[in-house]
């Protein structure tokens, strides 16, 4: 089955959001924990969650991703930063497990003042610290495009984040199509040297979920300026290849695009529908 869906505002919920992605024929969704900029949760309504519940499986949602606010530095040099990145990390972990056996992605961070390696151990301290042994979520490491002093910009930092995790069991990873273009990998001319490589380092195991985006930039830009789908760098033709990818295609994919209106995801994963194979 083919799983896509896009970023769905959680203002009204976790029926609202199931409902709406069933409108524009996606089954699944993803969606901020707090304010993309930082802030206090919303409290969650548990018969909002019930209702979720029974209505998710009848309508081909399975899995949903929860995106943690950008403003979440662990790496951060500065105490009361990551005094933050922990507070939101224990809460949205917390409540995660209102919906269990989901996923929760998070930026790694960035090294500001430090050296990548400082900014490393600092994440993986981080985890260290919120991880529990007993959790159903399993949070993803997102790969970024190498922007100004962002950590997570090639295969190996991110590898070295989780070597340093105990409960390693519980981190996985979400590749951006538009993050790792940026970057500098060619998922354009060579999608599979791409896959061997991010499986060699960090392992094809661990990738639970893709931001499936385009770029406005060029390969190596380190800009990190999504596209809509077929508008960017990148192009159609490569972004219905990585969907149609063996080692990828069963994954669930996530539009991030720039849409100033719903209709404008709905357009794009009927695109991505019908160039779909099987």
């Amino acid at each position: 089955m083919f799983t896509i869906g896009c970023h769905l505002s959680s203002a009204k919920g976790y029926l609202h959001m199931a409902k709406t992605a069933v409108s524009i024929d996606a089954n699944t969704f993803q969606f901020f924990t707090r304010n993309p900029r930082g802030g206090r949760a919303k409290a969650i309504d548990p018969k909002d969650v019930a209702a979720y519940a029974a209505y998710a499986p009848e309508h081909g949602i399975e899995r949903i991703l929860a995106h943690a606010p950008y403003t979440l530095n662990p790496a951060s040099d500065k105490q009361q930063t990551r005094d933050f990145a922990l507070m939101v990390l224990a809460e949205d972990l917390g409540r995660m497990e209102e919906t269990p056996h989901q996923l929760y992605n998070m930026h790694p961070g960035s090294a500001t003042g430090q050296t990548h390696e400082e900014a490393i151990a600092k994440i993986a301290d981080a985890l260290n610290q919120s991880l529990l042994p007993h959790q159903t979520t399993t949070l993803l490491l997102e790969t970024m495009a190498g922007k100004g002093s962002e950590v997570g910009g090639t295969f190996e930092e991110l590898a070295a984040i989780i070597a340093q995790v105990d409960l390693d069991g519980h981190v996985g990873m979400c590749l951006d199509t538009c993050h790792v273009w940026d970057a500098g990998y060619d998922i354009v001319g060579d999608l599979d040297g791409v896959l061997d490589e991010f499986d060699r380092v960090i392992g094809l195991d661990r990738l639970h979920a893709i931001h499936l985006n385009d770029s406005q930039n060029a390969r190596g830009s380190h800009k990190d300026r999504h596209a809509r789908i077929g508008e960017g760098q990148i192009g159609l033709e490569a972004l219905a290849a990585v969907t149609n990818n063996p080692r990828l295609r069963d994954l669930p994919f996530y539009l991030e695009t720039p849409n100033p209106e719903l209709s404008g995801f709905a357009e794009e994963i009927a695109l991505l529908r019908s160039a779909h194979e099987g």
